[in-house]
């Protein structure tokens, strides 16, 4: 998919433009400079493609600032890596020295610019817009990321500048797995196991694989594309640049891989970063098991693999659908397995299910246990069925579908998992108005 990064000097609404484009508040925001100090990422549709943003920091050229920086390294990385790119810029602000600079940064570059001025809330503030003219940009357009205003028009326009979604990447029709987790956990050597191979370098020394690497192996007779992905660090451990370009890719692949192998390591215990790393796999609707590695370096006596994995599901939480298999890819043990069932995960997650079933099966136990309403109105489900297989997505009908609560929903889904499985495959339940 296409890439495309914001940037711009410190508080002129990037975070709240990445926000507003990919649906969620996974950028902070805040009016002091310099809250968003990492690139963030994101995914969005737009015009049935989809798109990838990058978030970056407040860029400051020249400054010694250890903070703006990095700031400033990990903005170029992005810009280095987008098919376009979204100048921000503060509307009643005025043109700034900074915003000058950044545009004669840009105009060196071989990318296209679209150049957003923001904060234009009505249609008082558009003469603000003119000024902006002056960076020698073909495309500028006046916005308000917080209200939305022009937000529409605005994608139309980022549409038409960027490519369309890379061509020929993969080979159609090939499932694609992608192998992700921290560094060291063993991804390549595990990729090098199944391929028969050295196909990707192997050190003791995390961070080796910069890139993601697309590798073709047949396996139980079918051709399939393994990608080994540069491996994820805590971010207060990050000491290079080039490893938030690398964590990129990796989120690039988890988008575009069939079904995702998430290796833990069994010697360090379970990290937040492993579980992370978990969620946004399942976030991106992409079917995952967690093959925990290096299973040999455990003392059986101190702890089995009963009780790991009930951990792990424990910290899971509402994730705890996800098969664990315990491997060692040194010792070839079960390293077979782990692709087989995540290759299993995949045919699963393609599963249709009747609508006389899926209404035979749940109607009866919303009957026995009906959602609670903070109103004290009825709410009455009469009619279940599948609506999307891609990833599995079921629509239930009824009088107040805003009134069900995110427990009844998750009550609903672990009834289901409970009769029809769908093991390591997440599943979207929507209510819709009867």
């Amino acid at each position: 998919m296409a890439t495309i990064a914001i940037v711009g000097r410190p508080n002129v609404g990037k975070s709240t433009l990445f926000n507003r484009l990919t649906g969620g508040r996974r950028a902070i925001v805040d009016d002091k400079p310099g809250i968003t100090r990492d690139r963030i990422y994101g995914s969005f549709e737009w015009g049935g493609r989809q798109f990838t943003v990058i978030d970056t920091g407040g860029f400051v050229p020249d400054s010694q600032d250890i903070f703006e920086r990095a700031i400033r390294e990990q903005a170029q990385y992005a810009v280095d890596e987008a098919d376009a790119i979204i100048l921000a810029v503060d509307g009643p602000a005025g043109l700034h020295p900074i915003d000058k600079e950044l545009a004669k940064i840009l105009r060196k570059r071989s990318k296209k610019v679209l150049l957003a001025v923001n904060k234009i809330d009505d249609a008082k503030h558009e003469r603000n817009i003119a000024q902006f003219f002056e960076l020698g940009f073909e495309r500028v357009m006046g916005i308000s990321a917080q209200l939305g205003r022009s937000v529409g028009d605005f994608l139309d326009e980022v549409a038409s500048i960027v490519p369309d979604d890379k061509a020929g990447e993969d080979l159609p029709g090939i499932k694609r797995v992608a192998i992700v987790g921290k560094p060291n956990v063993g991804k390549s050597s595990l990729v090098n196991l199944l391929l028969g191979e050295n196909r990707s370098i192997v050190t003791d020394v995390p961070g080796t694989t910069r890139d993601s690497v697309d590798s073709l192996m047949k396996f139980q007779g079918e051709e399939i594309i393994l990608i080994d992905t540069a491996g994820l660090r805590r971010k207060s451990k990050i000491k290079e640049s080039v490893e938030f370009f690398s964590a990129l890719r990796t989120f690039q692949a988890v988008e575009r891989c069939d079904t995702a192998i998430v290796l833990f390591d069994a010697s360090i215990g379970v990290e937040k970063q492993d579980l992370q790393v978990v969620e946004y796999t399942i976030e991106q609707g992409k079917p995952v098991i967690i093959g925990v590695n290096k299973w040999d370096l455990v003392h059986k006596d101190e702890v089995s693999a009963k009780e790991y994995g009930e951990a792990i599901k424990t910290r899971l939480r509402m994730y705890d659908f996800v098969p664990i298999i315990f491997v060692s890819v040194l010792r070839n043990q079960r390293v077979q397995k782990l692709l087989s069932k995540a290759l299993g995960t995949l045919e699963t997650s393609k599963s249709k299910i009747k609508t006389s079933e899926l209404n035979g099966y749940l109607l009866p136990l919303i009957e026995q246990t009906p959602p609670f309403s903070k109103t004290g109105k009825e709410i009455r489900i009469k009619y279940i069925t599948q609506v999307d297989s891609r990833i599995p997505t079921f629509a239930m009908f009824t009088n107040l579908p805003e009134e069900v609560s995110g427990t009844y929903k998750r009550f609903i889904e672990n009834k289901f998992r409970e009769k029809f499985g769908f093991e390591g495959v997440p599943v979207r339940f929507v209510f819709r108005q009867k």
